[in-house]
């Protein structure tokens, strides 16, 4: 076999599992606060949680094993960054809030909206990019408005799209008060939505 070949393998091998931290901020920064902030709507938060993943890499170099890209490995650091962001607003939010009341939407007889409160279009359906661009603002807006503990399970399950299991233990809530969570986020985010997108 060709040497120059076999050498240009272990020399890929070795250079799969080295890391160059000195790269990170020009090849990564970008990436890594635009995950964080398309979960989180908050520059400031999004730009902390990017350093705190490089010194958390940096921390963590030596138990970097190369099975994945440095984008994934440091993606992967600000997810869990993320987790204990939710878990810390999670725990300021002592009790549940429910600011509308779920009879004054829902006919428990027929288990739906009740007529008067069917959802209406919301006007995206055209896929107009300029649309969809305002639409993704206000939907932000209105994210923004739920409760800490609600925006991070909705979030996590319809952003990130984490299963249901994984969020109850990472936020350390049960599976029934996750469903009430969830129903509630929906619920005021479809009363917000159409107050100010409709």
């Amino acid at each position: 076999m060709d040497t120059e070949f076999i050498n240009s393998i272990e020399e890929d091998h070795i250079n799969a599992h080295t890391l160059k931290p000195q790269l990170w901020v020009e090849l990564h920064a970008d990436h890594l606060f635009k995950y964080a902030y398309r979960r989180i709507n908050d520059e400031e938060v999004a730009r902390d949680l990017v350093q705190e993943t490089f010194l958390a890499a940096l921390e963590k170099v030596s138990t970097f094993k190369g099975d994945s890209t440095e984008r994934t490995w440091l993606t992967a650091i600000i997810k869990y960054k993320l987790i204990d962001l939710y878990r810390k607003k999670a725990r300021t939010t002592n009790r549940i809030q429910q600011s509308a009341n779920e009879d004054d939407f829902f006919d428990p007889d027929l288990n739906n909206w009740k007529k008067e409160h069917w959802p209406a279009p919301f006007g995206i359906e055209d896929q107009d990019p300029l649309n969809n661009n305002e639409f993704k603002q206000v939907l932000q807006q209105c994210l923004q408005k739920l409760p800490a503990l609600w925006m991070s399970v909705f979030t996590m399950k319809h952003v990130d799209e984490e299963v249901t299991d994984t969020i109850c233990k990472e936020l350390r809530i049960s599976s029934s008060n996750f469903w009430v969570i969830i129903h509630r986020a929906k619920v005021n985010l479809r009363s917000c939505l159409q107050k100010n997108w409709i």
